[in-house]
C-alpha cells in the first residue's frame, strides 16, 4: 500500500499517552501544542521536540511514526541518528583531555597520531580541526564518496587512511570550512590518548553520568531498543532511506539520543559536571564564521530592543535531520529531532522563539506541491492540474505556492520519465514565477528530456533572455546559469 503521509494512530487519546508519558512527566505548552500539530498535519514534521524556557521543561512531544511498517509512534524517548550534533560530544571529549593536559589545543596531528601523513599531520593542530579552520575538505574531497564509500564498514584507523593525504583547501587556520573528517580524526585521537574506544568514552564520561540513558553510538549491527528508522519522502510517499555504514560516522556524526537526553546534555553545559567553566567556555567562543567547538554562536535579534545569545547546531544524515538550539541567556532549549522529511527546522525553531518571546507569529501553510504532486501521481495528470487550481483559489493562509518545491516536484517527475507531468508542472511553476529565469530553464529541460527539441530550443533561449532581469541572482549564479544554458541550446540548435 502506498502511504501517502504518515498518520497518528486511530485513537487520538492513545497516540497522546504514548507520546508524551516518559520519565520527566507531560508537558504540554498550547501554543506551541498548535504550532507542532499544524507542521506535523501539514505533512512537514515526524520527529520528536522538547522545549524548555528558564531551563524547566515546557513542552515535548512524539509525532508520526517511527517505524511505518508496525506503526510505532514517535516517543520522547525514541533514539534519533544526530548526525553532526555528535561534534559537540567530541568537542567535550577532546576538552576533557585538554584539561587533564594530554592533548595541547595548539599540538599537531603527528602529536598524537605519528604514523599520520607529514603534509598534513605536521601542520594542523587540535584546535584547528575543533574550529573547521583546518582546511580539510568536507567529504565532496572523495569523488564518489556518496554511496561508494559510505556504505562500506571501516575501522577508524582504516577510515582516516581514506582522506589523511587529501590537499588542504585552504593554509590552516587562515580560513573556515565546515569538515566532517576533521572531527571523525579528532575521534581516533581520543582513542589514542586514553586507550578506549570512542563509544566507551561517552558512555562513561557523558551517558552515564548525566543519566543519559537513551543514547549511544550507532552501529548497524546492535539491537538498540526505541531506535527510530530513517524515511526518505518521495512524489508516492514515503521509502526507507538508503544505506549508510555506521562506522563512517562515528565521532562526526554517529550519536544516536533522544529529545530527553539531549535536555540532560544542555543543562550539563550551565554547570560543571562534566567540565570546568573555563573549558565550556572555550566551546562556546566563535572562531571564524562563529563557530566556536561543536557549535554555532550568534547573536540574534528577537525583537526591536532585545537580542539574544543562540547557540546551535543541526545535523543530517540518510533518512534524519536534527537541529538543537540553545538560547543561553534566558537558559531556553528547542530540541528538534526528525526521522524524515520536512519543512526547514530552523524555520520551525523561528517559530517557537517567537512563542517563548510572545512575538507575532504566522501559522505554517500546507506545501501546494506536495498535495499537487500526490494527486498528480495517483489520479493523474488532469487530477493533478486541477487540483491547482482548486488549492490556489482557498483561502491564501492554508497552502504556500514555492516556486523550489515546484521546481523540485517537475523534476522528481522527470527522474520518474513522465515527462507529461513534468512538462505541466514546470509549466505551471513559470507561469506563477514568470520573472524567474529557472522556471524557463527547467521547463527547457524537461522538454530536452522528452525530445522536444523545438520547444526546448525555445525555453532555454527564455530563460537566457529572463536572466538579465532576474533579482534573485547574483553576478557570480548568473554566470554558471548562463554558461550551463548556452552549452545546452549549442547542443540542441546544433543536432
Amino acid at each position: 500500500m502506498i502511504l501517502r503521509r504518515f498518520h497518528f494512530i486511530n485513537s487520538l487519546l492513545l497516540l497522546i499517552l504514548l507520546s508524551t508519558s516518559t520519565v520527566l512527566g507531560r508537558q504540554e505548552d498550547p501554543r506551541i501544542h498548535e504550532l507542532m500539530s499544524r507542521y506535523h498535519d501539514n505533512g512537514d514534521f515526524n520527529g520528536a521536540v522538547l522545549v524548555a524556557k528558564n531551563g524547566e521543561v515546557v513542552y515535548k512531544n512524539g509525532f508520526g511514526w517511527a517505524n511505518v511498517e508496525w506503526e510505532i509512534p514517535n516517543r520522547t524517548d525514541t533514539r534519533f541518528r544526530l548526525a553532526s550534533i555528535t561534534k559537540q560530544f567530541t568537542a567535550l571529549l577532546v576538552l576533557q583531555e585538554v584539561a587533564k593536559g594530554s592533548i595541547k589545543l595548539d599540538g599537531i596531528i603527528r602529536d598524537y597520531l605519528p604514523d599520520y601523513p607529514p603534509k598534513n599531520g605536521d601542520v594542523i593542530t587540535i584546535h584547528q580541526l575543533l574550529s573547521h579552520t583546518s582546511g580539510m575538505p568536507h567529504y565532496a574531497g572523495i569523488p564518489g564518496f556518496f554511496p561508494k564509500f559510505s556504505r562500506k564498514l571501516y575501522t577508524p584507523q582504516n577510515y582516516i587512511k581514506l582522506f589523511w593525504e587529501l590537499d588542504r583547501k585552504f593554509e590552516p587556520g587562515s580560513e573556515m570550512s565546515y569538515s566532517s573528517f576533521g572531527y571523525y580524526l579528532l575521534g581516533v585521537i581520543l582513542e589514542k590518548v586514553t586507550g578506549k574506544t570512542y563509544a566507551e568514552l561517552l558512555q562513561e564520561r557523558i551517558f552515564d553520568p548525566l543519566g543519559m540513558a537513551h543514547s549511544s553510538l550507532d552501529d548497524d549491527l546492535s539491537i538498540v531498543k526505541n531506535r527510530a528508522a530513517g524515511y526518505d519522502r518521495t512524489i508516492a510517499g514515503f521509502r526507507n532511506t538508503t544505506f549508510r555504514d555506521m562506522s563512517t560516522a562515528y565521532a562526526t556524526g554517529g550519536m544516536l539520543s533522544s529529545v530527553e537526553d539531549l535536555y540532560r546534555w544542555d543543562r550539563s553545559l550551565y554547570e560543571d559536571t562534566l567540565l570546568p567553566k573555563k573549558y565550556r567556555d572555550l566551546m562556546m567562543t566563535p572562531n571564524l564564521k562563529n563557530y566556536g567547538y561543536g557549535f554555532n554562536i550568534v547573536e540574534r535579534t528577537i525583537a526591536e530592543d532585545m537580542t539574544t545569545t543562540v547557540v546551535s547546531h543541526s545535523g543530517g544524515i540518510n533518512g534524519f535531520n536534527s537541529l538543537i538550539t540553545r538560547l543561553v541567556d534566558d537558559g531556553h532549549l528547542i530540541v528538534l529531532l526528525r526521522n524524515a522529511p520536512g519543512s526547514s527546522l530552523r524555520q520551525l525553531t523561528s517559530d517557537i522563539i517567537a512563542i517563548l518571546y510572545n512575538q507575532p507569529l504566522e501559522m505554517p501553510r500546507a506545501s501546494a506541491a506536495r498535495k499537487v504532486g500526490e494527486i498528480m501521481y495517483g489520479e493523474g495528470l488532469e487530477a493533478g492540474a486541477a487540483a491547482y487550481q482548486r488549492l490556489k483559489s482557498t483561502d491564501d493562509k492554508t497552502y504556500q505556492f514555492s516556486e523550489g518545491e515546484f521546481n523540485q516536484l517537475g523534476y522528481e517527475f522527470l527522474r520518474l520519465k513522465k515527462y507529461p507531468e513534468a512538462i505541466k508542472i514546470l509549466t505551471i511553476n513559470m507561469n506563477a514565477f514568470p520573472a524567474s529565469a529557472n522556471t524557463y530553464d527547467s521547463l527547457a529541460e524537461a522538454y530536452m528530456n522528452s525530445g522536444d527539441r523545438e520547444n526546448a530550443i525555445k525555453y532555454y533561449r527564455l530563460a537566457i533572455e529572463k536572466s538579465a532581469a532576474d533579482s534573485s541572482m547574483d553576478e557570480t549564479r548568473r554566470e554558471n546559469f548562463l554558461k550551463n544554458a548556452r552549452q545546452y541550446l549549442k547542443v540542441l540548435e546544433g543536432s
